[in-house]
């Protein structure tokens, strides 16, 4: 993409009035929950680029709290999915009933026709239920009988996993990770910000709700703005170079070539550009610079980069493969 400089600035100028709504979906999302800045970045990033998040964290950290006051914040449908051994693709799709009345079947729409959807402990499901899932993700559709229904737009999937207890849980396979453009890891407060936890939130009162600030429209038209975001091709060749080194790693050190399995896939490099224009976009810039890459990456490829036996062995995660990679290949 070629650009003038007034193009860009014009861009800019759209940026900048379109972003307005979003700093202040942030600021209403804060008088409820306090720190989690990461998260609620990603999750917007995730809404502006229409991507689904993988979330990982322990219990207690405000995650369901934090969908709940996004969708309301944007005027839109939010279900709340707790995933379990017994459930059934039937119970997330909806399945079809029949009315002996009128001899007749008639579909009966599961929670998976939702704007926002939380997946809660989404790893507790038997693989056809993650399937059934992953596959509304992909194709923003689900079938039922014959037909065929189109999912509601804007479609978010925000999926959790609880990284301590492992008994009963059903590991994510790689291919079905791969779909989530996003994998963020949800930490705790610090001591300051569980401070005013306790200060906000020890009450028996609940929780006030988020006045909405946009609608699913103004979702759409954010997108657009979105795609028009100027991205210069050294910043593009920055982006394949970062995922091509997670598949030849060994143009950075031998060592490190003995530490990764698997590198990213193509579409990996599709979202860390998907990401970096909302990331500038959240910022007011009608323009991508390499600081909006490094600063979505790890997100986008924590969940791509797979660790080898050797690796493992010596306690090394992909986390430190990933900023292995970001320390070394050169920024534009």
């Amino acid at each position: 993409m070629t650009a003038t400089s007034s193009d860009i600035q014009q861009i800019s100028q759209q940026v900048q009035a379109a972003s307005q709504p979003f700093q202040q979906l942030r600021n209403h999302i804060h008088q409820v929950v306090v720190g989690q800045d990461d998260l609620l970045n990603k999750m917007m990033i995730g809404m502006l680029a229409n991507g689904h998040l993988l979330i990982e964290g322990v219990p207690g950290l405000a995650k369901t709290l934090a969908v709940s006051c996004l969708a309301q914040g944007v005027d839109t449908g939010f279900q709340r999915i707790q995933f379990t051994p017994d459930l059934l693709p039937a119970d997330l799709i909806g399945t079809l009933i029949y009315q002996p009345n009128d001899s007749e079947f008639v579909v009966n729409k599961g929670p998976i026709f939702s704007n926002i959807i939380l997946a809660d402990e989404i790893n507790r499901a038997p693989a056809k239920v993650q399937s059934a899932l992953l596959e509304a993700m992909q194709e923003r559709q689900v079938t039922i009988g014959k037909d065929t229904f189109s999912l509601p737009d804007p479609f978010l999937v925000l999926a959790t996993q609880n990284p301590i207890e492992q008994e009963g849980t059903y590991p994510l396979p790689e291919a079905q990770v791969d779909r989530f453009m996003l994998k963020v890891v949800v930490n705790y407060p610090t001591q300051d910000q569980e401070r005013l936890i306790l200060d906000r939130m020890a009450s028996t009162e609940p929780i006030a709700d988020i006045p909405p600030v946009m609608d699913p429209t103004a979702i759409a038209s954010a997108r657009r703005i979105v795609d028009q975001i100027y991205m210069d091709k050294q910043v593009g060749d920055y982006i394949v170079s970062l995922i091509q080194a997670t598949r030849q790693p060994e143009t950075i050190s031998n060592e490190l070539a003995e530490l990764i399995d698997y590198g990213a896939s193509p579409r990996a490099t599709i979202c860390l550009a998907l990401c970096a224009k909302a990331n500038a976009f959240l910022e007011g810039r009608g323009y991508v610079v390499p600081q909006d890459v490094k600063d979505i990456a790890m997100d986008v490829l924590r969940h791509r980069v797979l660790p080898t036996y050797e690796a493992e062995a010596e306690n090394k995660t992909s986390v430190e493969l990933v900023q292995t990679i970001l320390d070394h290949v050169p920024v534009p």
